[in-house]
């Protein structure tokens, strides 16, 4: 079976590192930053989405959502906190990079996220290493659960569905991946995961 499997895709938040902007990314920085945590996520609900599928940069959104007022921080100050909460999950990258080596796969990352964010995770944790493309939601202008985004993916990558395996950690966008044939592994930490691939006749070394 691993001759069958050609390219990986997968996400990046939550499961190469952590969420790029996720409610308690927010909720620790209003109190970091002492904001109304209510109401930046009222303001972020009605916002994220247009920011995620390109159509608002980081500082229209930041200005609907922080500073439509006053604050006695800057901007800058801001978004360098956002930035900050990307960390690598642990064993993730490694053994992505890993997988890649040992059974040559195309590798594509399929993601909702903002331009910036993206442009900042890929740049900090050298993701273009041993990622082949980015199928970010920012740069296609919709975003998962449309099935649209993993049909863009798979024609860039020049891959059947039933030769890709896809690795996601909400459950519902598995579900979504599967029904267009491709097998997709719910992604809960590194060891699950590794056991899945090792399945399919991937693996890499420890």
């Amino acid at each position: 079976m691993a001759q069958a499997v050609s390219a990986l895709f997968l996400d990046i938040g939550g499961v190469l590192l952590t969420n790029g902007w996720d409610h308690y990314a927010r909720e620790l920085a209003a109190k970091t930053f002492s904001l109304d945590l209510e109401e930046m996520e009222e303001r972020h609900r009605l916002t994220f989405d247009t920011y995620e599928v390109g159509k608002l940069t980081l500082a229209q959104y930041l200005n609907r959502v922080v500073f439509y007022e006053q604050r006695p921080f800057t901007f800058d100050q801001f978004r360098q906190f956002m930035f900050d909460q990307s960390k690598p999950l642990p064993g993730m990258i490694e053994f992505v990079r890993g997988l890649k080596a040992r059974h040559g796969l195309k590798i594509a990352v399929v993601s909702n996220e903002g331009r910036e964010l993206t442009e900042y995770r890929i740049r900090h944790f050298k993701l273009n290493e041993f990622v082949d493309f980015f199928i970010s939601s920012c740069f296609v202008h919709f975003r998962k659960p449309d099935e649209d985004i993993f049909r863009v993916a798979l024609d860039i990558a020049q891959t059947p569905p039933d030769r890709v395996i896809y690795i996601e950690d909400r459950p519902m966008f598995v579900q979504v991946a599967a029904s267009l044939g491709i097998r997709a592994i719910h992604h809960v930490d590194t060891a699950t995961t590794r056991s899945a691939l090792a399945a399919f006749g991937l693996s890499s070394p420890e």
